[in-house]
């Protein structure tokens, strides 16, 4: 260990310390973004920024185990990725196929896909489906593993979901604009029966939120960091549980 590394460690202990974990967010969504520029900057290539940003999954969920965290919903693959060339996203599905089963196999999570699963190959929803079957009965934290998603295709997804429900029931359009409200668009969300994100962390210093978790995330607090995700520290992490204990939340009142 080397004497910034120490630093930081003594650094991470004195914030953790002052950290309020009564004030500790449920839900925590986290865009992993900047893989590819953490790459350039160490001259590597996009597909190992990838197998980095995979292996801090595994870091983060273990500073989230020990605290309060209930739910953490990871955006892995968005439906805009799948514009990128096929060098590259080839490789990117089978770094989070691997990621997948290794969530599944630690025993200390619970998988769940959110995202548009016909947009995916055949094996990487087979691999999907697996992980979320396997874990099922466990009590751990609830990771979401937003693979092929987008904000908008899942309210899409949604009113579709809805509609069909109500039209094998032979609901008229004029009932089912008698009763159609948030509460009832929110059960045919991708996180259906789960908390809203309190929180919503993004790396890389972009500011915005690109679609993600649109309609749940209307009363999130954001955290923008400065960091490529592969570099993604504790005490990093620390700083947005800190930052977000520290705010109050209005709920618009």
């Amino acid at each position: 260990m080397n004497l910034r590394d120490l630093v930081y460690g003594l650094y991470a202990r004195r914030v953790e310390g002052r950290l309020d974990h009564d004030q500790v967010p449920k839900h925590i969504g986290v865009i992993l973004d900047g893989n590819r520029r953490w790459a350039k900057a160490s001259g590597g290539s996009a597909v190992q920024g990838h197998q980095a940003g995979a292996d801090k999954i595994s870091e983060l969920l273990g500073w989230c185990s020990e605290t309060d965290v209930e739910v953490v919903t990871l955006w892995l693959l968005s439906t805009d990725n799948f514009d990128r060339p096929e060098a590259e996203l080839i490789p990117l599905l089978g770094i989070i196929e691997n990621t997948v089963r290794q969530l599944a196999s630690d025993g200390r999570w619970r998988v769940h896909h959110v995202g548009t699963l016909d947009l995916l190959p055949s094996r990487t929803q087979a691999v999907l489906k697996e992980a979320e079957e396997a874990t099922a009965g466990v009590e751990g934290i609830i990771v979401n593993v937003a693979v092929g998603y987008g904000g908008r295709q899942e309210i899409a997804d949604a009113v579709r979901s809805l509609l069909l429900e109500h039209s094998e029931k032979g609901t008229t359009f004029e009932e089912l604009a008698e009763v159609v409200s948030t509460d009832l668009i929110s059960e045919h969300l991708y996180t259906r029966g789960q908390p809203d994100p309190d929180l919503v962390i993004r790396t890389s210093g972009e500011q915005r939120l690109s679609g993600f978790m649109l309609w749940q995330s209307a009363h999130s607090e954001y955290y923008f960091c400065e960091v490529f995700w592969p570099a993604f520290r504790k005490v990093d992490f620390l700083r947005a549980l800190r930052d977000y204990a520290a705010r109050h939340r209005r709920y618009g009142t």
